[in-house]
């Protein structure tokens, strides 16, 4: 006999997977209003919210045909703690909000380094490893340095979209 409890795994996915469709058909809607005159390459500015509603409603149809089908079988149980650590959450929610409040002011790729440093932390922490080292602050700011620089310059050189800079040049 199935499992009807409301806790059951099948019943989540489900749940999960209907969550999913209602999100895409909530994309669908507020892309009704969004002109669909072409543009260059003969795409309109509705394209991508139609093309990413259409897409998570095929997935979540997927994932609750699955789940009724019999549920995520061979998937490893999950790792980790029983309950959430949010000491985690408060330094990766630090690290949005303080990208948020600075990207005007020291622009994207310092205030983006900063989110991926501060996120890292976070997420270093409620693993156990070591994240309060000199060498391992070095080495997260330069990896979220490597990480936005690239961004910065692809946005604005190569798609010529003005995101905030450090200085008027544009390269930083």
């Amino acid at each position: 006999m199935p499992d009807r409890s409301p806790s059951s795994p099948r019943r989540a996915q489900a749940v999960v997977g209907a969550g999913i469709v209602l999100l895409g058909l909530g994309i669908a809607a507020g892309a009704v209003d969004i002109p669909s005159g072409a543009g260059y390459g003969g795409v309109g500015p509705n394209f991508l919210p139609w093309a990413v509603a259409g897409v998570l409603a095929l997935c979540g149809v997927l994932i609750v045909r699955e789940a009724l089908g019999g549920g995520f079988r061979n998937m490893e149980a999950p790792s980790g703690a029983a309950r959430a650590w949010w000491p985690g959450l408060a330094w990766v929610s630090a690290g949005l909000l303080a990208n948020a409040a600075l990207i005007t002011v020291v622009g994207f790729i310092l205030s983006c380094t900063l989110c991926y440093l501060l996120a890292v932390q976070g997420l270093r922490r409620a693993t156990g490893q070591a994240a309060a080292g000199a060498r391992t602050l070095l080495v997260d700011a330069a990896t979220g340095l490597a990480i936005a620089a690239p961004v910065y310059w692809m946005f604005t050189r190569l798609l010529a979209i003005n995101l905030p800079g450090l200085t008027g040049t544009g390269w930083l």
